[in-house]
């Protein structure tokens, strides 16, 4: 669970925070949840999601930029089971997933735009550790982000 409010860390640190104004659903078991950005960009295919959380998470969030397509679903029970299993602290989809009610059970912070239950192409197009950005919020891999019933914060670039 996030040690502070997303409310009260916007308070503090306003100035060094990007507020996503997407209003994004949470559907994992934890609603509070932070840690270093890691980030997959992928459009309807979700290879490289399943191939990142069979991986260590060592407590990071996956950012994963679907450009908002609700068509198929990026994340499923069993892709963020292995997101639960190996130590991920959360994900945040712009885009679908799908097995909502089984991945609300789960140990695992995850909001997305949505579920669809169609399942997503697996060819492992996409890029890994690559800058996203979307609804005007850029998420570097290394930045760090705070998810919680108020929202989603990144710290901004330097320089912003």
């Amino acid at each position: 669970m996030a040690e502070i409010s997303t409310a009260d860390l916007y308070d503090e640190r306003g100035h060094e925070l990007q507020s996503l104004a997407l209003q994004l659903q949470d559907i994992g078991g934890v609603t509070g949840f932070s840690g270093p950005v890691r980030t997959v960009r992928c459009f309807q295919d979700n290879a490289l999601v399943k191939e990142v959380l069979q991986t260590p998470g060592e407590g990071a969030v996956l950012v994963i930029d679907g450009s908002g397509s609700l068509e198929t679903a990026l994340v499923g029970d069993m892709i963020a089971g292995f997101a639960a299993d190996n130590g991920w602290s959360g994900l945040v989809v712009n885009g679908a997933i799908r097995d909502r009610v089984a991945i609300g059970t789960l140990p695992l912070g995850v909001k997305a735009l949505g579920s669809n239950p169609a399942k997503s192409t697996k060819t492992g197009a996409g890029s890994l550790d690559v800058p996203v950005e979307f609804a005007g919020v850029r998420f570097e891999p290394g930045a760090f982000v705070w998810c919680d019933e108020d929202g989603v914060l990144v710290t901004k670039l330097a320089g912003e």
